[in-house]
């Protein structure tokens, strides 16, 4: 039986946005800075989705002081955004997608662990935000993904419990912290391999949004089944 879902979670990097291989880039640059060589794969993987207080706390180890975590994630921030500002565009499908929940009625809510000047060079750039009736980040969550914190405050925040939700990500911590919540999700391949994705336990694996599964589509879309 297909329980039509009263919610929608989105992340936003790499899920509403394909932008991660920016972010990995500026890291890299970083990493370099700092002595260290990570390969861009590394944070295309391993850090996709954490807050840059536990990416700087990897990187720099018991030597990080706070003042030196804020002053590096300021700088890494606004590179990515310098960068990356020129190529801001959403995913394929993904306002469609979003017109047509909202025509659904489905309440719908950010969960990203992006800082505010993140958050807002892409909804704002893209006239997002007239779609979300709430935007959880990392100042409202004590633990970044794969914990699933964010995802639980998303969900609380519209009143929803999160079994009637469904999340849409797009990285292997980001699908991680979703399912821990316990939140159906949904997983778009712009960043991650499909197989990996499936394997942190999404339900349905995506490129876009201009085409869904049939079952997912039936969840969103089909109309509630009477009690």
């Amino acid at each position: 039986m297909t329980t039509t879902a009263r919610a929608a979670l989105f992340d936003l990097d790499g899920t509403l946005i394909d932008n991660m291989r920016f972010h990995a880039q500026v890291w890299v640059e970083m990493s370099r800075r700092l002595g260290l060589d990570y390969p861009q794969a590394f944070f295309e993987t391993e850090t996709a989705g954490k807050k840059n207080v536990e990416i700087l706390a990897m990187l720099l180890g018991s030597s990080a002081t706070a003042a030196d975590v804020a002053r590096l994630g300021a700088e890494k921030e606004a590179l990515y955004r310098q960068r990356y500002r020129p190529h801001l565009k959403p995913v394929p499908g993904a306002v469609q997608l979003l017109e047509r929940l909202s025509a659904r009625g489905i309440p719908m809510a950010i969960a990203t662990l992006a800082p505010r000047e993140n958050r807002e060079l892409a909804l704002e750039g893209l006239g997002l935000s007239r779609f979300f009736q709430q935007v959880i980040g990392a100042e409202q969550t004590p633990r970044g993904k794969p914990h699933p914190d964010i995802y639980l405050a998303a969900a609380a925040s519209l009143g929803v419990p999160p079994a009637d939700c469904v999340a849409f990500e797009d990285a292997v911590n980001g699908v991680q912290s979703a399912v821990a919540a316990g939140i159906p999700t949904a997983a778009v391949t712009t960043a991650s391999p499909g197989e990996a994705l499936r394997q942190a336990g999404a339900s349905w694996i995506l490129p876009d949004y201009r085409e869904l599964p049939r079952d997912l589509e039936e969840r969103l879309f089909s109309p509630p089944r009477a009690p």
